[in-house]
């Protein structure tokens, strides 16, 4: 009589395992994430390691890890300089978002200057991926296609055309035969992201894994991943606008602050090498509630458009408040600021806040940005047109330094704009800069701006 197969309850957002099953995950709060699972035994080691011997800090020589570099320099910046030889990255996205675009046109470029790549699909024909292809111009290369989810037998393919380049398109549809479970699951994308690995380093080969997002936005299987893996990026980006993002979560060979952004065409993503011009070219002429703030993404300053729109209420008694690229509770506290210390009302008013173009500003750089807006718009007084801001807000109404004014200040010059209004603190830092171009006028509270500007 064969034994009875045990089995296991594995939430399938934080791995947490339970003998039997429950509602709600106790490891990480969620709902209905629990599935059933065949209980795995440990495989023997397949791979033996030599005896390791403890060295001396002093002793240890640094090696320098060996870079590959495309045409496309955005991409290369947010690696930190170009794809590190052995290194396994792992790109998350959304559905549709351009993960596999991306990745194939990365394939194009280290195919066209000589290096062997092997790109391997489980959710894509080949006949899909050609067409793709086409449309991306993939041409000469020795870039090979392969249709399969079986990790074992990617594997041998890998092994047989020894690539200096590998990438898989998701971990999440392939499997391994040494596991019952189905593909997706924590241990599938667990094993199938540890078989990778063991090949990239053991071969050192520069590889690529595609990751699916929860709901939520974070990376879905295990947690240990993004620890297993030495770069994560996320490529995002709003489904109505073209442009795209592309930024490090962890990099290990580098920083994790630099960004790249794209915009999605007929022929594929194009890096967009002036986002600020990009982001501003549709600005309205000398119409209120407008205002250009010096943001930073990453390490990059960005000028972006923060529009206001104040209106009397339809709903008396209960004014709506709507943000869109702002972080609403933030945007709920600079207006109480607003009313407490510039002694304006909004009692009786609708106030909606937006970033033009889609984006999404996080930073509180653009506080000063935002409260220009909304009295523009509520005294129907447009700001000259030459006026970049940024400086944070407290709830006393003070204008707080923010990093970086330096780069934020060059950004805008370079653009055209002749005059920054900012927090007199980075003035301060700014004296012995040699900027002739540049009016700049320093503020120490909100309530200095509106003669500065409107006057």
């Amino acid at each position: 009589m064969k034994d009875k197969l045990k089995t296991v309850f594995i939430c399938q957002t934080c791995g947490t395992r339970s003998p039997k099953w429950l509602g709600r995950c106790p490891g990480c709060g969620e709902w209905n994430t629990m599935v059933e699972e065949a209980e795995e035994t440990a495989p023997a080691a397949e791979y033996s390691f030599p005896p390791s011997e403890a060295l001396l800090y002093r002793d240890i020589k640094e090696g320098a890890k060996q870079r590959i570099q495309i045409p496309a320099d955005e991409f290369n910046k947010v690696l930190g300089g170009g794809v590190v030889l052995g290194s396994l990255v792992l790109i998350g996205g959304e559905p549709g978002i351009g993960k596999s675009t991306l990745l194939l046109q990365v394939c194009r470029d280290f195919a066209a200057q000589g290096e062997r790549v092997l790109y391997v699909s489980g959710e894509e024909s080949l006949e899909q991926i050609k067409i793709r292809g086409d449309r991306l111009g993939v041409r000469d290369g020795e870039l090979y296609l392969l249709a399969e989810t079986n990790m074992e037998r990617i594997i041998a393919q890998a092994e047989k055309i020894r690539p200096r380049v590998f990438v898989v398109d998701s971990v999440q549809t392939v499997f391994s035969a040494k596991l019952s479970s189905s593909p997706g699951t924590i241990s599938q994308v667990r094993e199938a992201a540890n078989e990778i690995f063991r090949f990239a380093k053991k071969n050192n080969v520069s590889s690529f894994l595609i990751g699916h997002i929860t709901k939520e936005g974070s990376l879905a299987g295990p947690k240990s991943l993004e620890h297993m893996v030495d770069v994560v990026l996320l490529f995002e980006g709003e489904r109505d606008h073209s442009y795209r993002v592309l930024r490090a979560l962890k990099n290990r060979f580098g920083p994790v602050s630099e960004l790249a952004i794209f915009e999605m065409t007929a022929s594929g993503l194009q890096a967009i090498l002036n986002p600020s011009a990009f982001f501003l070219k549709e600005r309205p002429a000398e119409e209120s509630g407008s205002v250009v703030v010096s943001t930073i993404k990453g390490s990059r300053p960005l000028l972006a458009e923060v529009q206001a729109l104040v209106s009397p209420t339809l709903f008396a008694g209960n004014p709506r408040r709507m943000t869109i690229g702002l972080d609403h509770f933030r945007t709920s506290l600079l207006l109480a600021v607003i009313e407490k210390k510039m002694r304006a009302s909004f009692g009786g008013q609708d106030i909606y806040l937006n970033v033009a173009g889609g984006l999404q500003i996080e930073e509180p750089a653009a506080d000063l940005g935002v409260i220009l807006a909304v009295i523009s718009c509520l005294k129907n007084r447009a700001l000259p047109r030459d006026v970049v801001v940024f400086g944070e807000v407290g709830l006393s109404g003070e204008v707080r330094s923010v990093s970086s004014p330096l780069a934020r200040i060059k950004e805008a010059l370079s653009l055209g704009f002749e005059t920054v209004l900012l927090p007199k603190g980075n003035l301060a830092m700014l004296e012995r800069e040699d900027l002739p171009k540049a009016r700049l006028l320093g503020i120490q509270n909100i309530k200095e701006a509106s003669p500065l500007i409107f006057s």
